[in-house]
């Protein structure tokens, strides 16, 4: 995780929050590279969960809602993780991850087995951040940030089934940052208090849920081995029922082997009627599907939900890569073309060569139009290739002596490093073409 930490800094994919005033722990802050990461993972996320489906519409619910929303989904009184304080190092943890924390006095040790760890007991610990709304701080005034974007769909479901004219199955799907106060935050992006969901609600009959639980896993599964994860790296894990939230009949985990071992990618669960339920009860509302033929029940949910910070990074792992090449060590992301922040690069080899620079200049001009690309003409050629090759950039176009004499220019691929002559006028269309083939990582598995 180390090398990726350093890339993410080195690169400007990711800083550290507020750095200047010595950072907020596990908070951090997305430079442009991250930035387009982000874009390109939520907006592939989008289109196969919305764009190519009709049955599935999305929505985007507030962050800040009414306090009795999370009263009713049972946040208020059972989200929370059990507390332990160490009364020597004042350092706060899990109770459930004693055995993977480090002691503050100790590092070699695990809290508690050290001879000067004097722990307390377990105390119940809410991980949702509070806030007031309105001019005055008092209790009636309390509100929380939303912890999770699932709930802003259940007190939309009325509205949804009325308006966009749906009948189950069918699902709502929103992107959002969420807010959870965690006792102990930490594994780089893994484990942050502030981070962006992107979460389905697929409503279906009762009996129909078991099956469309196992469609849901089978279909996020391929979706992150089309996007360039191993299957290799990659486990599907049943959770058992001790392991189960309150609301789940069943859940299942895309599991992705991180630096710190095998942990959750994304989860689908199977929420059953609860959520539906309680909002009924506590508003007065009836949230139900009637069918024209008069049929009534309450739907089940089956939702599959991610963080884009845990894709981000485990498709920053899976793609990070050394090799020596004529001698000198190379480092590169090979990102699945499409999560690439960056698709091309155009370089002219000499930057001070005037029909050079201005043509490679009118080709990055026609290609942003397009497309996210870069245009550089600092430096030696060979390290403007090793900066591309670490922000994981697929394709290089070189415009040297030959271009000025035949319109004609090099391609790079970033994987295999081979290379052939194309015509300048050709660029545009071979890039398209290019950036829709199939990909797999070059990686071994």
């Amino acid at each position: 995780m180390d090398k990726i930490v350093s890339l993410c800094r080195r690169r400007g994919f990711v800083f550290p929050s507020s750095e200047i005033y010595g950072g907020l722990g596990s908070t951090y802050d997305y430079g442009h590279y991250g930035v387009l990461t982000k874009n390109n993972i939520r907006e592939l996320w989008f289109k196969a969960m919305v764009q190519e489906r009709e049955d599935i519409v999305a929505i985007d619910s507030a962050i800040i809602l009414h306090p009795r929303v999370w009263e009713a989904s049972g946040h208020v009184s059972g989200f929370t993780d059990p507390l332990v304080d160490c009364r020597t190092c004042k350092l706060r943890f899990r109770e459930d991850q004693l055995g993977v924390s480090a002691c503050g006095r100790k590092p070699s040790k695990h809290p508690g087995e050290f001879s000067e760890c004097d722990l307390t007991e377990a105390r119940q610990f809410n991980l949702m951040f509070t806030t007031h709304v309105g001019a005055l701080e008092d209790e009636s005034s309390l509100a929380y940030l939303r912890p999770e974007t699932a709930q802003g769909i259940f007190v939309n479901f009325k509205n949804v089934l009325q308006i966009a004219r749906r009948k189950p199955p069918f699902g709502i799907a929103q992107i959002g940052k969420a807010f959870r106060n965690e006792i102990t935050p930490g594994n780089f992006l893994f484990r942050v208090r502030e981070f962006e969901l992107m979460e389905m609600e697929y409503f279906v009959p009762p009996d129909d849920a078991a099956r469309w639980h196992e469609y849901w896993i089978k279909e996020r599964y391929d979706w992150h081995v089309k996007y360039g994860l191993r299957e290799s790296q990659l486990r599907i894990r049943e959770h058992d029922a001790s392991e189960r939230s309150h609301y789940s009949s069943a859940t299942s985990d895309i599991e992705y082997l991180y630096p710190i071992g095998w942990s959750e990618l994304e989860g689908v669960a199977n929420r059953g009627d609860y959520d539906l339920t309680q909002h009924t009860k506590s508003s007065g509302t009836k949230l139900e599907y009637v069918s024209d033929g008069g049929e009534r029940y309450v739907p089940h949910v089956i939702e599959p939900a991610v963080s884009i910070e845990r894709i981000f990074v485990a498709m920053l792992v899976d793609a990070y890569d050394e090799e020596v090449i004529a001698e000198r060590e190379r480092t590169v992301l090979r990102l699945h073309p499409a999560i690439a922040p960056v698709k091309a690069a155009i370089l002219p080899l000499i930057g001070k060569n005037d029909d050079m620079v201005t043509r490679a200049r009118s080709l990055y001009d026609e290609l942003r139009r397009r497309h996210v690309v870069e245009y550089d003409d600092g430096g030696a050629i060979g390290r403007r290739y090793r900066r591309q090759d670490e922000i994981g950039t697929p394709f290089a176009f070189t415009l040297d002596k030959q271009t000025l004499e035949d319109d004609t220019v090099t391609v790079r691929d970033r994987d295999s490093l081979a290379q052939e002559r194309l015509p300048i006028a050709g660029v545009a269309d071979w890039l398209d073409d290019a950036l829709e083939r199939d990909w797999r990582s070059p990686k071994a598995d």
